[in-house]
Order: structure tokens, then C-alpha cells, then sequence
């Protein structure tokens, strides 16, 4: 027996054991680069920075000190961004993390991310897999206090500094080719995660601050024509509905078979959102501020409190959750805010708003309802007997499940055109009242409509689907007699080039309150003042105005938005 000689043997077995964890750890934090290396339109220097960089870093990292299991669950960060990444693009398909999307974790109410999770069981099992026993055999090292060989710690140390180096040496190469001198900020991951968690975090920041930032904020509201007797006027902010699916539009199912029989309508079939995640649409249409201004979202308060200023009795009330976002700061201005508890159906916000008409004295109103409409998970947006397109089965989010997402979703549309003309049927049963209803989605859905299999919102690079949305108004008999030059303008304007920008300004317009230099009559689609010629443009993931044709869009995209509906992109300017 040679005790010695045994010992050794055994702490090599240790050591080799700890190297081959260190390896693992490096090889499961390399794969979204290695993922995003081929979903991403990157030139050949920027992958090889993609890669070189993150895995000579990882490697240095991991090597810091003897006890490698000690250093894997320092690193448990980068191990929840790649996480958080795999889930992502088995979503999308392709982008890094955005900052939109850190901002939708911390906004989403909890059941709601139950219900997403739940759907993308097939990401979420490989997830694990790959992850929890990393981290379970890190635990084991520590609690067994194994250490990785001093020459092991060397070379690994040493080749990551090289592997570092190289990538670094890349990134010149690619600003010379690209053109590009934000590479590091916005393509290797997870600097660019990094970047975007500090521009998520001083938004939390400006937002909490908003009290302070907006005291003492004032329209000017004034009402340049008043109505004889009550006046009410809805302003009904839709979700997640895209124009693609109404019928409305042209689409071939049935799923506006009750707004198809409101003649008195306007249908705007040109209307692109500023946003396609909820925490940003939202209160863009709630808010006077333009795509370029978003500084300013900060320092003015929203819709509720124009029309408080102008003397309507204002109600806010919401299908959704308290999400602790802008939403909920510029909400909070109205009178009355409502939100409503489970099961939450659509219908019910007609119900509220029936007992607040019945309870109030008021001559003139506001409402301001915000619809659970086509949000994710579809087949809980509706009531069985709206379940016209079958089978709508609750499922993975999977290609091979296309057909039953896509009815399902078909079936929330065929709910919300229910709600709408009910809505509709109730203000036009009030005698003596000039009321009109304008409605807006806030985005549009992807519903793995192609090659790309991308599905829901939010993505850092936008899609038609995502993008085009469903808008209309409609104005009672009353309304068109005290008013008829608006309804008219809003005929002419039903396929005038918007963004939801104009929603608050065509609200505000509707109601003839004028704000001194915040409301602007050439953004109202019920003016003929209404600016045709505006570029177009799109709040970015960093909050820039961009033209929509630098979102993202392919060729297809842009097609599919030209042909079916007349909508046009112009590719310069912001607004």
C-alpha cells in the first residue's frame, strides 16, 4: 500500500473533476453567443468578437479563485441572462435581451407570466437542463471544498487573456466594415444586456420621480365649443390587437361580424404603433408627448388630466393589473379609477361604465377604458360561447400548434368586435347625448405567421404584424349634428398615414379642447388640419425616434404593410 500515492491519486480525481465543472460553466455560458451568432445579421469580425470576448472573459473569470464552484454561482448573473436569453430567442428567434424586455419582467403582473411560461414549457425544460445542474454540481464542489490545479488556473487563465484579447483586437475590423461604432454597446453579449439593465434602471428612476418631475404641469385646457346637453365621450385603448386579423380590414374569417354592421363607423386603416410593448404604447396614448419627445413623458401628465382641466368628470377604468409603470402614473390622474378583478372579460368594462353613467350628475364625462383584449395566453380573453374557431386548445408555443394558437387568437378579435359594438349599441340608446367612442390598439401580435416563427410583442425588432393596428370612431346622431365638420374630417382622414400619436390628439379634438402648444390639431384625425406629409417613426429599445424602415422590417414586412391596406413608410424624418 503507498498511502501517499493514493492520496495523490485522489486529489488529481478531485482536481480534473473541478476542471471538467469549470468547462461545463464555460461551455453553458457561451451558448446564446454561439446561438445569437447565427440568428443575427453580424459580419464575420463581430461574431468572432461575439465569441472571443465573452469566452475569454468567462474563462478568466472562472479561474479568479481556486475554488471554481465559489466562482459559478458569483457568475450566477451571467448564468441568468443566458437563461433569460435561450427563452427569449426561442420566442423571437433572433435580438439580445432588450431593455423593453427587462422592463416587462418587473411590469408584468405575475399571473400573467405564469400563463407565458406555462406555454413555453419545451424552452423552459432545455433551460433547465442545461442550467440547474451547473449549479447543483457548483454547490457540490463548495460544500465538498474540491479546488482546481494551480497549472489548470494558469492555462485557463492565460488562454482566456489571449481568447480576450483577440476579440477585443476584432471589434476595429468591425467598425471599419460596418460602420458601426456602438458594436460593443449593442451586439456582444452580455455587455449589451448590461448596458441595457442601467437604461432600464434610470427609467425606474425618472418614473418614480414623475410626481415631482410633472408638479405643477397644466394643458391650459380650454373648450372651444360646448354641446347642448351631456356629453360622453370613450376612449377605449385596445390590446395586442393587429389589423391583419379583422375582418375589418380584409381578413378572410369572420371576426367583426357585429362592427361590420355599424355603418356610422370610421375604420382608420393606416394607423402604425410608436411601441410594441405595453409599458411604452400605453402611455404614449395617454400621453401629448411625440415619438421624438420621450424625455418629456416624464414631465407631463397625460389624457385624465386634460379632460379634468377642461371640466369632465374623468373615469380610468382597466381590464388589467396595476402594473407599477407610466401606465398606472397617468391613470391615477382621473377621478375615478377602476380596476377590474378576475375573470376579466372585456364586457365587464362596459358593465362599470353603465353604474358610473347611472350614478353621476355629471354633464360631461370622459372614460378611459384600457381592454385585456388579445393578450397572450388568447384562449383566456373570452367566454366559451365566443369560441367560434376551433380547436383553440391552450398550447405550447410551437410551430405545430400554429392553427390553434391562431384561432384562439381569432376568437379574442371576435370577443373584442363584441364588446366594441355593444359598447357602441349602449351610447347610441342615450336620448339627448352627444357622445362619440374612439378606439386604438396599443400594438399588434406575431402568431408564427412565417419563416422567422416569431410570436407575441415586445421584440427589439418589430414586425408588420407587430406594428399595424386596429383603430376606429364612431359618433352618435347628436354628436354629428352639434359637430358634423369632425365626423366628416374623420371620414376623409380613415386612411391618412398615423401613428397612435394622433390618438390623444384626435381625443382631445373630439371633445374641441385646445391646449396651447400640447394639442395640435395637424395630429388629430378629426381635422382637416390633419398632416399627411409627417414622417413616421418608432420608439426604439433605447427610447430613440427611429424611421420604421431602421425597426427591423424585412422586405416582406414592408410589403405586407404597402399592399393589403395602403400603408406607406417614409423612410426619413422623426415626429
Amino acid at each position: 500500500m503507498h498511502p501517499l500515492r493514493d492520496r495523490k491519486a485522489v486529489v488529481r480525481s478531485r482536481s480534473r473533476s473541478t476542471l471538467l465543472l469549470t468547462i461545463y460553466f464555460l461551455v453553458a455560458l457561451i451558448i446564446p453567443n454561439c446561438v445569437l451568432a447565427n440568428t443575427e445579421h453580424y459580419s464575420v469580425w463581430t461574431v468572432e468578437a461575439l465569441i472571443l470576448m465573452p469566452l475569454g472573459f468567462y474563462m478568466m473569470w472562472s479561474v479568479l479563485l481556486r475554488r471554481s464552484g465559489i466562482m459559478i454561482w458569483l457568475g450566477f448573473p451571467f448564468i441568468f441572462f443566458g437563461a433569460f436569453q435561450l427563452a427569449l430567442l426561442y420566442l423571437f428567434g433572433n435580438s439580445i435581451i432588450a431593455t423593453d424586455m427587462f422592463t416587462n419582467v418587473l411590469t408584468t403582473n405575475p399571473g400573467e407570466a405564469g400563463e407565458l411560461l406555462g406555454n413555453i414549457y419545451p424552452a423552459v425544460i432545455v433551460i433547465c437542463v442545461i442550467y440547474v445542474p451547473l449549479l447543483w454540481f457548483a454547490s457540490r464542489e463548495i460544500g465538498h471544498r474540491r479546488c482546481i490545479s494551480r497549472t489548470a488556473r494558469m492555462n485557463l487563465g492565460f488562454l482566456g487573456a489571449i481568447l480576450f484579447s483577440l476579440g477585443w483586437l476584432s471589434l476595429w475590423p468591425a467598425w471599419r466594415t460596418t460602420g458601426d461604432r456602438h458594436i460593443l454597446r449593442d451586439k456582444i453579449f452580455p455587455i449589451n444586456v448590461m448596458y441595457n439593465v442601467r437604461l432600464c434602471a434610470a427609467e425606474f428612476r425618472r418614473m418614480q420621480h414623475f410626481e415631482e418631475s410633472a408638479a405643477g404641469f397644466t394643458f391650459g385646457a380650454r373648450r372651444t365649443a360646448e354641446a347642448g346637453g351631456r356629453e360622453i365621450y370613450v376612449y377605449v385603448i385596445g390590446e395586442a390587437a393587429r389589423a391583419m386579423n379583422w375582418q375589418l380590414y380584409g381578413y378572410g374569417r369572420e371576426t367583426n361580424p357585429e362592427l361590420s354592421r355599424v355603418e356610422d363607423q370610421v375604420v382608420f386603416r393606416n394607423i402604425l404603433t410608436q411601441s410594441n410593448t405595453t409599458h411604452k404604447s400605453v402611455p404614449l396614448l395617454l400621453s401629448s408627448v411625440g415619438t421624438g419627445e420621450h424625455d418629456e413623458l416624464y414631465r407631463r401628465r397625460g389624457l385624465p388630466h386634460l379632460f379634468n382641466e377642461a371640466g369632465f368628470e374623468t373615469w380610468f377604468i382597466s381590464n388589467q393589473s396595476p402594473q407599477g409603470a407610466m401606465i398606472d402614473k397617468l391613470a391615477a390622474d382621473a377621478a375615478h379609477v377602476r380596476y377590474i378583478r378576475s375573470p376579466r372579460y372585456d364586457m365587464q368594462l362596459l358593465d362599470e361604465m353603465r353604474r358610473a353613467v347611472e350614478s353621476s350628475q355629471a354633464p360631461r364625462i370622459c372614460f378611459i377604458l384600457h381592454c385585456y383584449g388579445s393578450h397572450f395566453s388568447y384562449h383566456q380573453r373570452y367566454p366559451r360561447e365566443f369560441a367560434r374557431f376551433l380547436p383553440d386548445d391552450d398550447v405550447a408555443i410551437a410551430a405545430k400548434h400554429r392553427d390553434k394558437l391562431l384561432n384562439a387568437y381569432d376568437n379574442s378579435v371576435l370577443y373584442t368586435d363584441h364588446f366594441l359594438a355593444r359598447t357602441i349599441e349602449y351610447l347610441r340608446g342615450m336620448s339627448d347625448t352627444r357622445s362619440a367612442l374612439l378606439y386604438c390598439a396599443d400594438h399588434g401580435e406575431d402568431l408564427i405567421d412565417d419563416e422567422r416563427e416569431r410570436f407575441l410583442h415586445a421584440s427589439p425588432t418589430t414586425t408588420a404584424w407587430q406594428l399595424h393596428v386596429a383603430g376606429l370612431a364612431w359618433f352618435s346622431d347628436a354628436y354629428r349634428r352639434e359637430f358634423p365638420g369632425k365626423a366628416e374630417a374623420a371620414l376623409r382622414n380613415a386612411a391618412a398615414p398615423a401613428t397612435t400619436h394622433a390618438m390623444f390628439h384626435t381625443m382631445a379634438d373630439i371633445a374641441s379642447i385646445r391646449g396651447g402648444e400640447y394639442l395640435r390639431t395637424s395630429v388629430s384625425l378629426v381635422s382637416d388640419d390633419f398632416d399627411r406629409t409627417a414622417p413616421r417613426c418608432y420608439l426604439n429599445d433605447h427610447n430613440e425616434a427611429v424611421p420604421f424602415a431602421e425597426t427591423g422590417l424585412t422586405q416582406a414586412d414592408v410589403e405586407l404593410l404597402r399592399r393589403p391596406f395602403g400603408v406607406y413608410l417614409l423612410l426619413s424624418g422623426a415626429s
